[in-house]
């Protein structure tokens, strides 16, 4: 507020009226409702429309008319100064000055249109609840609240964004959360300074450990189920409103490779899976930068039989095997990235069809030999294995230094690469907790559920960190 203007509400509705006049000058949206109440007596409602209630805030209207006494009529708040008044009027609430009285009744009438809880499109499950997260703070609090009934799961109100004022929760079961994390996370958000505040995101680059990191340090998800398991091992989340994101910390590799049904269906299927997807992560970093270091530098490293049908399949292509595989990888990711932006009914059809057409083509015009659109194709259905996209970006990045280093050095190239990516990860901590936990290092109390999971039956709960 401008420092002109008041601080306090004042006892005449005039002067209020000016000072929030001159706060709100230009906002179309919002709207002054002056009144004469039952003993002629001015009165003046401030809201916005589009965000109020219109059935509360006309009973409170035609009571206010015949009665001055506020408290019959709904729950208010007092509030003694202007910058509260403006705050609660711009989240939704109306605010009353009567004539006389030098503070303003504060009424939560708000109102917002909202979506309906759906399955997310991102995380979807074969088996298990099928509800999502909303736009709407209360509405994804109740879904959390729903699953875990106890005292002990807290949500604390913060506020961040010096313009947006955008509200959020950080959840977490008091029983259960890591001694220290709790503390580190407020020291963290309280060091957050920014402007606007619209999504997690923006409160992920500030309290993440390294921003320069390509892997992730901080899990989205937009399951309630996936929140409320997580707050039971321990962890914390913060929810944003306006968002049908949390985030969880801390995370671990491990974590991204988890899929929402993992913990509904039978141990030894999600086993199996689980393994299977590390497999198809590690091909889909390093399949082309092998083929190329192979085929390059150790062609002795190849049967035969394989090397003499690659070489002939070779035959009359103007680029080296690395030139090649980078230009179908970078056609790939062109298609994929296509096929995202574009509406959903040609996205599919179009990123298909393109593969299909350019693939053939190229291969037919003697471009790009026949093994090299085996190899990209299969590295990215590989990298469609990913169950979080946000785990899966960093692999699709790292591919393409990796090709480079395997079509200079050969497998030295990519050994080198692969050891730095390692070291990397080794030291990675996300809130404290070393990034490839339970594996290095070791910790068997939480290893059921890391590349695996056990059967609940024989494993007993974890214990507290």
């Amino acid at each position: 507020m401008n420092a002109n203007l008041p601080v306090d509400v004042n006892e005449r509705v005039s002067v209020n009226h000016d000072a929030l006049r001159h706060v709100f000058h230009n906002c179309a949206d919002i709207v002054f409702r002056p009144l004469k109440m039952s003993d002629h007596s001015e009165i003046l409602l401030v809201y916005i429309e589009e965000l109020t209630d219109s059935n509360k805030l006309e009973a409170i209207i035609s009571a206010c008319m015949i009665t001055r006494d506020l408290n019959r009529l709904a729950q208010y708040t007092s509030v003694y100064r202007l910058s509260e008044v403006v705050a609660k009027v711009l989240k939704g609430g109306t605010a009353i000055f009567v004539e006389g009285q030098p503070f303003a009744f504060l009424a939560d009438l708000a109102s917002f249109k909202q979506r309906a809880i759906n399955e997310p499109s991102n995380e979807a499950a074969i088996r298990g609840p099928r509800e999502g997260f909303t736009e709407d703070l209360k509405t994804n609090l109740s879904l959390i609240r729903r699953k875990i009934s106890h005292p002990s799961l807290k949500f604390e109100m913060h506020l961040a964004g010096e313009l947006t004022n955008t509200e959020y929760v950080v959840a977490y079961v008091e029983e259960k959360v890591k001694p220290g994390l709790l503390e580190e996370v407020h020291r963290r958000l309280q060091s957050v300074r920014t402007n606007q505040v619209l999504d997690p995101a923006y409160i992920e680059e500030y309290i993440e450990d390294k921003s320069l990191s390509l892997f992730p340090q901080i899990q989205n998800t937009e399951r309630p189920d996936t929140v409320s398991a997580s707050l039971l091992a321990g962890r914390v989340a913060i929810i944003v409103d306006g968002s049908p994101n949390a985030l969880l910390l801390p995370m671990t590799f491990w974590a991204g490779l988890q899929a929402a049904e993992d913990h509904y269906e039978r141990f030894i299927y999600v086993s199996a899976v689980r393994i299977l997807r590390l497999l198809l992560a590690i091909l889909s970093c390093l399949l082309p930068s092998v083929y190329v270091a192979l085929t390059t530098f150790h062609p002795q490293m190849i049967p035969l039989a394989l090397m003499l049908s690659i070489s002939a399949s070779r035959e009359g292509i103007p680029f080296p095997t690395v030139i090649e595989t980078l230009l179908m990888e970078l056609m790939f990711e062109g298609l994929r990235e296509a096929g995202l932006r574009l509406p959903k009914a040609i996205g599919s059809a179009v990123s298909i069809v393109g593969a299909l057409v350019i693939g053939e083509a190229a291969v037919q015009a003697g471009f790009i030999s026949a093994p090299i659109v085996m190899i990209v194709a299969g590295t990215g259905i590989a990298s469609f294995a990913f169950p979080s996209y946000s785990l899966a970006l960093p692999f699709r990045m790292l591919r393409f230094p990796l090709l480079v280093a395997g079509g200079f050095l050969g497998l030295y190239g990519v050994a080198i690469g692969v050891m730095v990516i390692m070291i990397h990860l080794v030291t990675l901590k996300s809130f404290g907790t070393p990034y490839l936990t339970p594996v290095a290092p070791i910790r068997k109390n939480f290893w059921k559920d890391a590349i695996i999971r056990m059967n609940r039956r024989y494993v007993p709960a974890p214990k507290r960190q």
